[in-house]
């Protein structure tokens, strides 16, 4: 999808300003945020790939006025109403008003620590082979899906190398769709600075990609 989040190469949004010996948090609101954002997390209704297409489906508007945890936030209330957890009247008046879905589990305080250290790996083993190996010449295909998909919009149609070849990872593009995990390899693909951005792009530039097998075709 080209959704709010795909800014990569887009001008008109200013300059990237980090900040100094920037804070993990900016205020205590965004620590409980992250907090309850990993804790209903746990309950087991969604998976990662339908919590980042929760964001980018907020309206552009909301997006790029809202910051890093308001963003958290608002997708978390989408999830949240659309797995029964939470009704719009519910959201709207700040309490439960009836009794909503029952999370599969709860994330204890006393296990959080552990839970955080084990993760959520997403490589996997299929049995297939690798289409392409280092060095091969490769078109990214361009299409422009109305769902989630991690191949960015200003890679699309464009012509790369083989830089690595990696393991096989679940596939986005299904696993937030409730499609299934149907892992393929993924590669990083190095794109020259003039490809991607045309004529007068600094010649010295180039910008490497991890790209699932099917956003990849022979060139």
């Amino acid at each position: 999808m080209n959704g709010p989040q795909d800014l990569g190469g887009q001008m008109g949004f200013g300059p990237v300003a980090p900040e100094p010996d920037e804070p993990v948090f900016h205020a205590e609101w965004e620590r409980r945020a992250l907090g309850i954002t990993l804790a209903t997390g746990a309950f087991g209704a969604w998976n990662i790939d339908e919590s980042r297409h929760a964001r980018e489906s907020l309206h552009p508007a909301t997006y790029y006025s809202s910051s890093y945890y308001e963003i958290w936030t608002r997708a978390l209330e989408t999830l949240l109403v659309r797995h029964g957890f939470l009704t719009p009247d519910e959201l709207e008046a700040g309490h439960r008003l009836g009794k909503g879905a029952e999370p599969a589990r709860v994330l204890q305080a006393c296990d959080v620590a552990a839970t955080l250290a084990r993760g959520g790996p997403c490589n996997r083993t299929v049995e297939a082979t690798p289409k392409f190996a280092v060095g091969d010449r490769v078109r990214t295909i361009n299409a422009h899906p109305v769902g989630h998909t991690r191949l960015p919009r200003y890679a699309r149609g464009k012509m790369g190398v083989i830089e690595a070849v990696r393991e096989a990872f679940v596939f986005p593009d299904t696993n937030a769709h409730g499609n299934g995990e149907q892992p393929q390899h993924v590669y990083t693909v190095n794109f020259g600075g003039h490809e991607l951005w045309g004529q007068g792009a600094d010649p010295s530039l180039s910008v490497s990609i991890d790209a699932w097998e099917s956003y990849l075709e022979r060139a």
